[in-house]
């Protein structure tokens, strides 16, 4: 696996087409870190941030050829296990990266247009339509109530999702029923204080596969993100609302928190993006909401990985502001 050298990207620069590409047999670039201590050559560093692929760093931080970098990992092991996963995936992980570069430099609001507008060019790419096809749908389990319990105690609101038996998947049914109870908080003068929790053994699986590219179509699927994406409403609130979360956090179960003022988490709690591995990337504001709590690379290696974090390294990332419980 080649990590290559600052002469090695000088050389790369004079080449007519990009070095790495979803589109060619190099899906990524690793760049040796360790050896670039203090190297800040702004032609360089510009070129590294316009490859339309992953860039990643391998081993010591190098400063700002690092942070020129989309991920940053300690050694070549663990840039191993991303090449490959990128590898298997390389549209999505490709667009991952350009939009985290893109949302960084954006307003919230205009970065979860870019967001939903990447994410859109993805349901109709080759990878999530090979994902759907070996995907079996289930039947969700039959829960009766609202799936968005709401109370109201003088100036305080109370939401609860109410979905248990369903992991409180984010389904279009959970979707609406945020919609209608953040709108209340935002137009009701009298509510000061917003709580968000959730029932049952964790509080979100994130979307629900059941209902994954049940749109007509991409296009009808960004419009309608632009009407009725939860996390929107919930960075209008952010001052005034604490979302407490415990046992599985992923996808869009972490994404739309995020987005709140106060995360807090018990000592179960676990965060995951997997969206990658469906040929997906976060769709539920996750690079604009979770970027802005632990930074760009923390979060491309989280959707990049696929991995799990734990509580305490939430808290330690910023991912959450507090662990109780």
């Amino acid at each position: 696996m080649d990590v290559l050298s600052i002469a090695d990207l000088r050389a790369l620069m004079l080449e007519p087409v990009a070095p790495a590409s979803p589109l060619l047999p190099r899906s990524l670039l690793l760049v040796d870190s360790a050896a670039a201590q203090g190297f800040d050559e702004a032609r360089v560093l510009d070129w590294l941030r316009r490859i339309p692929a992953p860039v990643i760093a391998v081993g010591g931080d190098a400063g700002p050829l690092s942070r020129a970098c989309d991920v940053h990992v300690p050694d070549v092991e663990a840039a191993k296990r991303l090449r490959k996963i990128i590898a298997e995936h390389p549209l999505a992980a490709s667009t991952l990266v350009q939009t985290l570069r893109l949302t960084q430099k954006l307003d919230a609001d205009s970065g979860l247009v870019a967001e939903s507008l990447a994410y859109a060019s993805l349901q109709n790419g080759a990878e999530f339509r090979r994902w759907r096809q070996v995907h079996e749908a289930t039947s969700a389990p039959d829960e009766s109530g609202a799936a968005v319990e709401i109370e109201r105690d003088g100036e305080r609101l109370s939401l609860t999702l109410n979905r248990p038996l369903n992991h409180n998947a984010m389904t279009v049914e959970m979707r609406d029923a945020l919609i209608e109870a953040l709108t209340l908080a935002l137009v009701d003068d009298g509510i000061r204080s917003l709580d968000i929790r959730a029932k049952g053994r964790c509080f979100s699986t994130g979307g629900d596969l059941r209902e994954f590219g049940s749109a007509p179509d991409p296009s009808t699927a960004h419009a309608v993100r632009g009407l009725a994406l939860p996390g929107r409403l919930l960075a209008m609130l952010a001052e005034r609302t604490t979302v407490y979360v415990h046992g599985a956090c992923i996808g869009s179960g972490i994404e739309f928190p995020a987005f709140a003022g106060r995360l807090v988490a018990t000592r179960d709690a676990w965060f995951q993006l997997p969206e990658l591995r469906y040929g997906l990337i976060p769709g539920a504001g996750g690079t604009v909401s979770i970027a802005r709590r632990i930074g760009r690379q923390r979060t491309a290696w989280l959707a990049l990985s696929g991995q799990r974090i734990d509580a305490r390294t939430a808290k330690l990332w910023g991912l959450v502001d507090a662990i109780e419980g």
